[in-house]
């Protein structure tokens, strides 16, 4: 019950968005200028880059070369700080981009995926006590993040084993709570990401059926920020970039420098050095800003879009307003398209890591 309450709420509040979007009338670009913003981030091996940045200096420097302020806000609810976006909160968030299409984007809020950071190679998975087979989730209530990349996962991971959702019953459980309550012997199914992830495997009996790693580039991790603001202040689209591709370039090395990095982001992310590193090699980071354009760019993000798109359609996340799939559009490089060419909000826009990897930042 408290899961359907949930739902609907979450349904309402999208119609609400939407309809509030189609009536308010959008403001010029003056009124959106201005030199302070807040980008939310909650705690995720792929994200904590942007603290560490901020950390080191990294983000002053950057800052000051634009006239700039950037406030990097941390949210412990990872569904709570999208939310935040969505309702204008936070200027730009750290979202999956499942997530950043059925939140903010299906909210009506036109959205722009600036930094195509990683996608998820092993950093979201499925455990299951007392058997290592996918068959054996059937029957089982799964304990979850709703609406999230972890449905998702679940979904794919049913589709290779020949199952479907309704051979499931899914709990929806919060980030926060979900490595205590997979603690429970009552608990015996549930899908999460790291750090969590990491923790619940230690579980005695708990083992991994089905990860990310089984569908590499599905899971794609993103910042994204507020279009509008985004046009009326191209510097902050500068300024994240240049402070991701040099954060990047420090992390990444297998210097002394780079594992000092490395550790304190770790420590940032409340957990040792040896467990981070793990985490890291199930992500896998666009270090490289051409090697992200490409991504972006290529056909396969669409594929992956389309088929993000049609299973949140499947399951009810664009709202009661929409009738298809086709309901939401969204903008790729090179003036590709996919769905509704009329309500376009969420873009995933290069400019940005392009301007990096012709160093022009």
């Amino acid at each position: 019950m408290v899961t359907a309450l949930r739902r609907l709420l979450y349904l309402v509040t999208i119609g609400f968005a939407m309809a509030l979007a189609s009536c308010s009338e959008s403001p010029d670009e003056a009124e959106l200028e201005r030199n302070t913003f807040n980008i939310g981030w909650s705690i995720y091996a792929g994200w904590m880059p942007w603290p560490y940045a901020d950390q080191a200096g990294i983000v002053d420097k950057w800052e000051e070369k634009y006239g700039i302020e950037i406030n990097f806000v941390q949210v412990n609810d990872y569904v709570e700080s999208v939310n935040q976006f969505t309702a204008g909160q936070l200027d730009g968030v750290t979202v999956a981009n499942m997530d950043a299409l059925t939140i903010p984007a299906a909210g009506g809020k036109d959205t722009s995926a600036i930094i195509v950071g990683d996608y998820s190679n092993g950093n979201d998975g499925i455990l299951l006590k007392g058997s290592d087979s996918m068959a054996a989730l059937k029957g089982k209530q799964v304990n979850l993040v709703e609406l999230s990349v972890s449905h998702y996962l679940l979904a794919r991971a049913l589709e290779s084993a020949d199952l479907k959702m309704v051979d499931v019953n899914t709990v929806n459980t919060s980030d926060a709570d979900i490595a205590s309550a997979f603690t429970s012997p009552d608990v015996t199914a549930a899908v999460a990401w790291n750090p969590q992830l990491a923790t619940m495997k230690a579980t005695p009996g708990a083992s991994l059926v089905f990860s990310s790693a089984d569908i590499p580039g599905e899971i794609v991790d993103l910042l994204v920020v507020d279009t509008g603001l985004l046009k009326a202040n191209p510097k902050l689209g500068q300024a994240l970039a240049g402070i991701w591709y040099e954060t990047m370039a420090l992390i990444t090395q297998d210097t002394q420098e780079g594992q000092a990095a490395r550790a304190a982001m770790a420590k940032l992310a409340g957990t040792d050095t040896e467990t981070f590193e793990g985490q890291l090699e199930t992500t896998y980071l666009y270090a490289d800003p051409a090697a992200a354009v490409a991504a972006t760019s290529n056909e396969a993000m669409i594929e992956t879009m389309t088929r993000v798109r049609d299973f949140s359609f499947s399951q009810g996340l664009f709202g009661q307003g929409a009738n298809s799939a086709e309901a939401i559009g969204m903008e790729f490089p090179g003036g590709k398209t996919l769905g509704n060419e009329s309500n376009i909000t969420l873009r995933f826009d290069a400019t940005y890591m392009q301007m990096a990897a012709d160093g022009e930042l």
